[in-house]
């Protein structure tokens, strides 16, 4: 089974993907982000790299994602890559993620993606409201990834919040499942947990 979790930048996504890993187990699950697979911006002059779109589906190596998720639901395992959001590269190096019965997938633009679509047999949206999810984010790029807080807003309003309405708010008509509050909406997970633990047995 492969579940995809998609939702605003800062909605909450890695949180319910979380309290999904902690109460099925994480053992049980093959965990993928997409921000892992971003393309790889090394050799690319500084001035080009600040006008990179990140919240574009062409700055992420989708075809990768799909090959991997493929592999994975034919019991093989992948490698996938590690990347270095402070430097905007892959690192060269990669981990390891084993095939299990259930795939869960974590992404802004997941659904945004027809041939990533397809693969999920289960696709929950997690809806926050625009000014919660901006101020997550812009605490965690100035805490974990070494960004100011101008050039955080600038990216908001300049990318974050035109992609969103673009991309991510529209692929909310292909969820299964609509989460509001994220991964405090503790009535929804455990729906979504008990039709896991369904689904395994």
């Amino acid at each position: 089974m492969v579940i995809g979790i998609a939702g605003g930048s800062g909605s909450g996504k890695t949180t319910v993907a979380q309290e999904i890993l902690n109460r099925v187990g994480a053992d049980r699950i093959a965990f993928l982000q997409h921000d892992s697979y971003y393309k790889d911006l090394t050799g690319l002059p500084d001035a080009q790299r600040r006008q990179v779109n990140f919240d574009h589906p062409n700055s992420l190596e989708t075809e990768l994602l799909i090959q991997h998720i493929i592999m994975l639901k034919n019991y093989q395992p992948v490698q996938i890559p590690i990347y270095d959001f402070t430097a905007d590269r892959r690192t060269g190096e990669t981990f390891t993620v084993y095939p299990r019965n259930v795939i869960l997938v974590e992404g802004i633009l997941i659904f945004a993606e027809p041939e990533l679509r397809k693969l999920f047999d289960v696709k929950i949206f997690v809806d926050t409201d625009a000014d919660v999810r901006f101020i997550r984010r812009l605490y965690r790029d100035i805490t974990e990834r070494g960004r100011t807080t101008e050039s955080v807003i600038k990216q908001y309003e300049t990318t974050v919040r035109p992609m969103h309405l673009e991309f991510v708010e529209p692929s909310k008509r292909y969820a299964d499942v609509i989460i509001p509050e994220g991964g405090h909406n503790t009535a929804a997970l455990d729906m979504v947990v008990a039709r896991i633990e369904t689904l395994l047995k």
